[in-house]
């Protein structure tokens, strides 16, 4: 069965869009804090996203490809590692602080978190390109 990948390329599009938007804004002046703030608000949004796309399709590669049920009900830990065990991604410690990150922004809204979901947020992009580029090689 082969994955249809166009959720997952257009929810990372749509994160590296608003980070770019918010490097050039936060250039520009005559923007206010709340302005930047908005903005940010924006990526984080987005991170939200493409941190839940790339977490679905890892584990529904290993459903199609390693076993059924190989997935169900694990801890996102044990999914993020079976996924460095077949190639899908390379580095499970980074993947665990994006899903923390996540959970920061689901359960509390708090200046310090949204913060540390941003800069969760500016990383996700190379590591969901890594991701969508092995999926795409492996998609048979």
């Amino acid at each position: 069965m082969i994955l249809e990948l166009e959720s997952l390329v257009a929810a990372l599009s749509a994160l590296e869009k608003s980070i770019t938007t918010w490097h050039k804004l936060s250039q520009a002046t005559g923007l206010t804090s709340d302005d930047l703030q908005t903005i940010k608000s924006g990526v984080i949004q987005n991170f939200e996203v493409a941190y839940e796309q790339c977490w679905k399709f890892m584990k529904r590669w290993l459903e199609i490809n390693v076993s059924p049920d190989i997935a169900d009900g694990v801890p996102r830990r044990e999914l993020f590692r079976l996924s460095a065990e077949n190639r899908l991604i390379d580095d499970v410690g980074l993947w665990m602080e994006f899903h923390k990150a996540r959970n920061l922004t689901a359960h509390t809204y708090h200046a310090g978190n949204a913060e540390q979901a941003f800069q969760a947020a500016i990383t996700l992009p190379e590591q969901g390109a890594l991701l969508l580029e092995r999926l795409r090689a492996r998609n048979a």
